[in-house]
């Protein structure tokens, strides 16, 4: 007698095989992927935490921070700090003061321009008032911006010069300490424009040299074509204002401006295009208030 074999495939009328059981991920397997994901999650918000400013300091934690040696970014996470314990009237901030004017000289232009913006909270100090009067000639634009407008709290109107500048195109240069080398542009007309911005780069015989914008603004044009051989200090572009940067010099002109300095504000005011109705509104105020003190 002979052993019956299974048929290799169902006939018709039989029940089909059972299929074999399917195996999951091992318990290793599964740990690795959800740690994973895990830290999909989690490090973007550490990521975050650290680059935000709002996280609360400890007074040991400020004085630490505002010292000759702290790294820049807890310097500036110490200045936005103290600049909301000044907003509160807290005067507990008056013993980081003398470390803030120090701040006024710091090597880095980021550390002087939020020092200058943030000796404006408080207009009852006089030792940052005299702080901020030689910050009008520091070699950084913005930092003089943010020492001429916070002068305004203190009704001085010694910064009107470099608020007036805010309100008129700005011409990017060549860097000084270069050599002659060929113009690539990087940005096109009606590119924005930050702080940093890298606009173009300069092929010299020794190096590519980066031409970043000190200003923030709108590329309006070039000055020189793409290829160009470009000397040391040579204008490349024309940056029309930033609408912000203009709005908040509007309004302190508001305050200090003087009738000489009506042509300048009809300029900008004839010569903005696109911009947003409060500051087209901040442009006519101003120029009216400008023109009554005559």
């Amino acid at each position: 007698m002979t052993t019956p074999t299974t048929p290799a495939f169902p006939t018709e009328g039989s029940a089909p095989a059972p299929s074999p059981p399917k195996r999951g991920m091992s318990p290793k397997a599964t740990l690795a992927v959800l740690l994973l994901a895990c830290l999909f999650v989690f490090m973007p918000f550490l990521f975050w935490r650290a680059s935000w400013f709002g996280a609360p300091m400890s007074p040991d934690d400020i004085t630490a921070a505002l010292s000759p040696s702290a790294e820049p970014r807890k310097t500036q996470h110490a200045l936005a700090q103290l600049s909301t314990l000044m907003d509160r009237h807290d005067p507990s901030a008056r013993q980081w003061y003398p470390a803030l004017i120090a701040q006024s000289h710091h090597s880095d232009p980021q550390i002087r321009l939020t020092a200058a913006w943030v000796m404006g909270r408080d207009n009852s100090a006089p030792e940052f008032h005299q702080a901020l009067l030689p910050m009008l000639a520091d070699a950084d634009p913005m930092v003089r911006s943010n020492a001429a407008l916070s002068l305004v709290r203190f009704a001085d109107a010694s910064g009107r010069p470099q608020l007036l500048a805010m309100l008129q195109p700005y011409t990017v240069l060549a860097p000084e300490n270069s050599s002659a080398g060929a113009l690539r542009q990087r940005l096109k007309e009606s590119d924005a424009v930050r702080p940093g911005t890298l606009v173009a780069r300069m092929a010299t015989s020794q190096a590519i040299i980066e031409v970043r914008s000190p200003v923030p603004g709108v590329l309006a044009h070039w000055l020189q074509p793409t290829g160009a051989t470009i000397q040391p200090g040579q204008p490349l572009c024309i940056l029309s204002p930033d609408p912000q940067s203009a709005w908040e010099a509007l309004r302190a002109l508001y305050l200090v401006g003087r009738p000489e300095d009506a042509p300048i504000i009809e300029s900008f005011l004839h010569n903005v295009t696109g911009a947003p109705p409060n500051l087209l509104e901040q442009a006519h105020l101003t120029l009216q208030a400008v023109q009554s003190r005559k």
